[in-house]
């Protein structure tokens, strides 16, 4: 695998709020849905995970920047290592010997990388690294609109055929990931972890901006002369609003807390933009307004 900071194109010393940012960027221009055509962007989408995965681990990035493990989150094997030889041997046998058959390269990993190691007799390593993990696992989880906005929960299958059931964090988006620890591939070390970044499926009328919730909502001619109560969708469920007496097209009501929950855990409200839906060659309409004409200048602002 290639460097994790080439394939985010971030540098050795990004914060971690650079490297998600470069994460998110690549996640929403190559993820597999928008190319469905491209099975490159697929591959690259899939390096980014692993590359945001690895980084945006604490332990694994430093022990990737002291050079203990490769961009998969493998042991680096050392150079100059493997070959025969006498005098100060690997496993320190009887008069410094190297014993082929059985050398220990966790051993040797140990010395090199996890500082200056508990020296045996005869001059080999005594400690063992730990085994390594398993591989975690990369998942993506669609989520309707309105389940990520009242952080429904989800359920997920996972590779060996169990299903969990997972709970959305609040500030939930596209790119948002959820690790699940030891659900990815066993290991002598344990399992890995499954990985699974968020989508948020698009809404036939909702629309979302930052928190807030956005709606264009028809009315009808009379519900905007006089006024009254009109019923409207929300993630929550059907309500009540309150359309005001001479309402005008292009005006905006706002529901409290109906939008989605942000990552301080407060909600966004939900923003109703009201369109007056006038029929066409309606004789009954035609006949109310026949010989009135309303003289406003209401173009005057445009210069009209």
């Amino acid at each position: 695998m290639a460097d994790p900071y080439s394939i985010l194109g971030v540098a050795r010393g990004a914060t971690e709020a650079e490297i998600k940012s470069a994460y998110r960027k690549l996640a929403k221009e190559l993820h597999p849905d928008k190319n469905k055509d491209n099975p490159k962007a697929s591959e690259k989408f899939s390096a980014a995970t692993n590359a945001y995965d690895l980084l945006s681990d604490k332990d694994k990035r430093a022990r990737f920047d002291r050079g203990e493990i490769d961009g998969d989150g493998n042991p680096t094997a050392p150079f100059g290592f493997g070959g025969a030889g006498g005098g100060g041997g690997f496993r320190g046998q009887p008069g410094g010997g190297f014993d082929q058959g059985g050398a220990d390269f966790s051993d040797i990993f140990e010395g090199l990388f996890g500082g200056a190691g508990r020296r045996a007799g005869g001059g080999g390593f005594g400690r063992q690294a730990p085994p390594a993990k398993g591989a975690n696992v990369a998942y993506r989880l669609a989520v309707q609109f309105t389940d990520a906005a009242t952080l429904a929960p989800q359920r997920i299958t996972l590779q060996d055929g169990k299903t969990i059931d997972l709970k959305l964090p609040a500030g939930v988006e596209t790119g948002t990931q959820m690790r699940l620890s030891g659900k990815g591939q066993p290991g002598p070390g344990g399992a890995g972890d499954a990985i699974v970044t968020i989508e948020v499926k698009p809404h036939a009328y909702f629309t979302r901006d930052g928190d807030n919730v956005l709606l264009n909502l028809p009315i009808t001619l009379d519900e905007a002369v006089k006024g009254g109560k009109v019923k409207v969708p929300t993630v929550d469920g059907a309500v009540m609003l309150g359309v005001p007496a001479g309402a005008t097209s292009g005006k905006t009501l706002r529901l409290r807390g109906k939008g989605f929950t942000g990552r301080d855990g407060t909600r966004g409200d939900q923003l109703v933009t009201l369109q007056i839906d006038v029929p066409a060659d309606d004789p009954a309409l035609l006949a109310l307004v026949e010989g009135w004409r309303d003289s406003r200048p209401v173009r005057a602002h445009l210069g009209v």
